[in-house]
């Protein structure tokens, strides 16, 4: 009797293929793009103490309440699938003693996990690149943040727009918050459940309701940025000099707030129109008390997270066409050629680092390995068989455009590929 097969926890993706190569791409550039920021990246567990999240995050938000993968190890002790990386990022700066070397400006890539709804653009399993700094209190580390992901977005080939706003401080929010209840009390029928709930817990989490029905109520709303003590308003004035002086394109928008509890002054949100309702593919701001409230001592810090999926999306709907995976693709016939083919092979990538080259595996006529060659995705085939063994020689035949076939002493074959090839290529 056979066994049913197993299939994938849902909203968890395999990823491989030429979705594969747009994750590298991704990971190459922002890679390339922090660093040369000066920022240098951390390596964080998948899984932390439940508690770690339950103090930064706060526990009457949906994360916690409701989406956060959380169980028990055979110890009796509560861990969490990490729902996001900034708790983690800060745990580590703090157990490490990371924050006593001075200020740090630090990035991670990897999976996060939320049990949600799955849908296009939002996943149980998702993949997120985050940026985390501490140490720096000046607008001018909020505006570099923005900066480099424009420049991102340029080096992507995608369009977003920057929405920014400010929370001001914990004081200040706090006075907004007793004036934001206030008028949403004397609202109280117009709200849906969900915005109900919220009322007395976190009220400004309304303002960032995404049903159409409240838009005018939220509309009416108090201002935030109207409450904003001396201090917020003139670094959020800073920031926006910054921006302004770069030519960054920005939109202050009232009713931004992010999700989570321990943000105050800066947010902003990177969004986009192409990706359906799940516009925002990049969003941060700063959480200057969440390094103390987790046992630290004061600290500064401003960071961002960027979806990887759907920037992924939109580097796609950008350039539909990547690249191929493979630059050659060498094909041995004969038993001289099949022989020596390995040998040949790693010749060539000693000699061309960058190279991608693929070797035909499993025998096989001419025909049978040319029609493996030209499904590989590569732009040309190196040809060995008995004769160009005897002579010394590589055929080149093209498999992506109208051109004669060559044929190559073997001590030209890396200056041809160098010169001819690789130079045209974008290699990830």
């Amino acid at each position: 009797m056979s066994m049913a097969s197993i299939s994938a926890v849902r909203g968890m993706n395999d990823i491989a293929g030429e979705q594969s190569y747009w994750f590298d791409r991704l990971e190459s550039i922002a890679r390339e793009t922090l660093m040369s920021y000066g920022y240098q990246q951390v390596r964080l567990p998948v899984v932390e103490k439940t508690e770690l999240f339950c103090r930064s995050i706060g526990e009457v938000t949906d994360i916690v309440e409701k989406e956060m993968y959380t169980f028990a190890d055979r110890n009796g002790d509560s861990l969490t699938l990490r729902p996001e990386g900034t708790a983690g990022c800060v745990r580590a700066a703090i157990e490490n003693s990371w924050l006593n070397a001075g200020t740090q400006k630090l990035y991670y890539m990897g999976p996060m996990f939320r049990h949600e709804r799955p849908q296009k653009g939002r996943y149980r399993q998702f993949f997120q690149l985050g940026v985390e700094t501490y140490g720096f209190s000046g607008s001018d580390i909020d505006a570099e943040l923005i900066l480099m992901t424009a420049r991102l977005w340029k080096k992507l080939g995608i369009n977003a727009r920057l929405l920014i706003n400010s929370l001001g401080s914990a004081e200040s929010r706090a006075i907004y918050k007793q004036a934001l209840t206030q008028y949403f009390t004397a609202h109280y029928e117009v709200l849906d459940e969900d915005s109900q709930k919220r009322l007395y817990r976190n009220p400004l989490r309304i303002l960032d309701s995404k049903n159409p029905a409240l838009a005018e109520c939220v509309a009416g709303a108090p201002k935030l940025i109207d409450w904003l003590d001396e201090a917020s308003q003139q670094s959020f004035h800073r920031l926006l000099g910054f921006l302004d002086a770069c030519g960054v394109n920005y939109t202050v928008t009232p009713t931004l707030v992010r999700g989570l509890d321990y943000y105050n002054d800066t947010v902003f949100e990177w969004v986009t129109d192409e990706l359906g309702s799940q516009g925002t593919i990049c969003a941060g701001g700063r959480y200057d008390g969440l390094v103390t409230q987790l046992g630290g001592k004061p600290t500064p810090a401003i960071g961002f997270a960027l979806g990887m999926e759907r920037v992924v999306a939109l580097m796609q709907l950008s350039d539909a066409t990547p690249n191929s995976l493979i630059d050659a693709y060498v094909i041995a016939a004969g038993e001289q050629a099949q022989s020596q083919v390995q040998a040949l092979a790693e010749k060539w990538r000693d000699q061309l680092p960058s190279l991608r080259l693929m070797v035909h595996h499993g025998g096989g006529n001419f025909k049978s390995q040319f029609k493996k060659a030209d499904k590989s995705g590569a732009e040309v085939a190196l040809v060995l068989g008995d004769d160009e063994m005897e002579k010394q020689q590589v055929g080149v035949k093209f498999l992506r455009q109208e051109a004669e076939q060559l044929t190559l002493p073997w001590d030209q074959v890396t200056d041809w590929l160098q010169n001819t090839l690789l130079k045209t290529q974008s290699i990830v």
